[in-house]
């Protein structure tokens, strides 16, 4: 089972991990490994101070490149569910912008799948950065962070 959020809001990580495993993990005992990642916004970027990022994307394309990208971890790790949420909109230094977390029987599986899902989310999902710096300029970034 995978879920896929895009938020254009705000959101705490660790609560949204709580309210998923209330939900839907309660019964599960085949579940040995959980691994998930956070990723939140830096005040830097290529030697520039950056006051927020606003991020765009076509909601549809998104979520169906998305959801793509998790199947396809779901079809070569045997993960048991999987949680992505993303961020859209203005953002702000230290908020968060993306969680990846997945359930496995196994850790390899766990860890493996985690950074796949999130390396490959990276690369390919249609979200376009735009930066507000800190000397009042605006710039749209062209390429990610390397990993």
């Amino acid at each position: 089972m995978n879920h896929i959020h895009i938020e254009p809001e705000s959101f705490s990580p660790w609560s949204a991990l709580q309210q998923f495993e209330s939900t839907y993990l309660q019964d599960h005992t085949n579940i040995g490994a959980t691994a998930s990642f956070v990723g939140t916004m830096r005040d830097f970027n290529e030697g520039e101070n950056i006051t927020s990022m606003y991020l765009e994307h076509y909601p549809q394309m998104t979520h169906q490149q998305l959801q793509q990208l998790v199947d396809n971890a779901h079809k070569k790790w045997s993960l048991l569910h999987s949680l992505v949420i993303h961020r859209v909109g203005e953002i702000l230094p230290g908020e968060p912008i993306v969680l990846v977390a997945v359930w496995t029987s196994h850790r390899r599986e766990a860890f493996e799948a985690c950074r796949f899902i999130m390396e490959t989310l990276k690369t390919s999902a249609p979200f376009w950065k735009k930066e507000s710096l800190s000397d009042g300029s605006v710039r749209w970034v062209e390429k990610n962070t390397p990993g």
